[in-house]
């Protein structure tokens, strides 16, 4: 049986590392929370001690981690996955962009590595319904990664080139900030207008104008005023300046993505660090002269 190793326990993280385990794999996992380790250890898996510890005792390591930064000092770093034996297979699910899983690559000639981050949520995780976008060396996608990815989600194969996942992630990620932008936009001129906004969200659900916003944040999260989608803005902010970064050095112009980090960017400052994506609602109600808390 091949020993599969995670490192990241997190809220998307945990339940990734839980779908592996329910389909009979044996999984030893590490986190710097201790909890979440124990969480994990109770539903079967084993503690792994450390990141190096991964690399030395599982053929397949999975990473799903906040930062580039971060994702690279797992691996790469002193006490990393790969500081003392590299695993066979290393898969970072994290959003880390396009630069590092070049880096990752070029640096670990000798593992095969492959970038496939996730979109879908806290409840795709959990369900393993997410989209797995996957990039990396086709042969030993087929032969020993496709299986595991499809304990955790449904994985799309995007090519050999390092990045190209990655690449596939930062699109999706702009589309999905763009519908909030423009759907708090368009919510904000109807209420002004007079319109009721639960009202607006069910037209908008049965004609052109649905997007996975008004599908699922505005009902889950802004028409209830709880602002809990379950995506920190902050997070969406490192992946807007991902993908502003990566569109600049291409050459390709992206006015819609800087509207978007500018929002993410308000909305921190409105809001605080702990602030949900969807909290964009508020900075434009608030720039539209509403108040809808009253």
């Amino acid at each position: 049986m091949t020993t599969i190793g995670f490192l990241g326990l997190g809220r998307m993280g945990a339940p990734m590392a839980a779908n592996l385990l329910k389909a009979g794999h044996k999984l030893l996992v590490h986190d710097v929370s201790a909890e979440a380790v124990a969480a994990l250890v109770a539903q079967g898996a084993t503690a792994a001690g450390s990141a190096a510890a991964l690399g030395e005792q599982c053929q397949v390591v999975f990473t799903s981690l906040p930062t580039p930064a971060i994702v690279r000092e797992a691996v790469l770093g002193a006490d990393g996955i790969c500081s003392t034996k590299a695993p066979a297979i290393l898969c970072d699910l994290s959003t880390s962009g396009p630069q590092l899983a070049v880096e990752l690559a070029s640096a670990l000639p000798q593992v095969a590595c492959f970038d496939a981050p996730v979109s879908g949520g806290i409840k795709g995780a959990e369900q393993a319904t997410i989209s797995i976008m996957v990039g990396g060396p086709s042969t030993e996608y087929e032969a020993n990664l496709r299986s595991l990815l499809e304990a955790i989600g449904k994985p799309f194969y995007m090519g050999e080139t390092p990045g190209a996942g990655q690449t596939m992630k930062l699109v999706n990620n702009l589309l999905g900030a763009v519908a909030i932008g423009v759907t708090a936009e368009g919510m904000a001129f109807g209420i002004k207008q007079g319109l009721d906004p639960a009202k607006m969200i069910e037209v908008l659900n049965q004609s052109t104008g649905i997007n996975s916003a008004t599908r699922d944040k505005w009902p889950r999260s802004v028409l209830p005023r709880t602002f809990d989608f379950g995506f920190a803005a902050a997070l969406s902010l490192k992946d807007t300046r991902l993908l502003m970064d990566e569109a600049q050095a291409a050459g390709v112009p992206l006015p819609l993505g800087q509207v978007v980090q500018d929002y993410l960017e308000r909305t921190l400052v409105r809001e605080g660090p702990a602030a949900d994506f969807t909290a964009i609602a508020k900075v434009v109600e608030a720039a539209a002269g509403l108040d809808p808390e009253r």
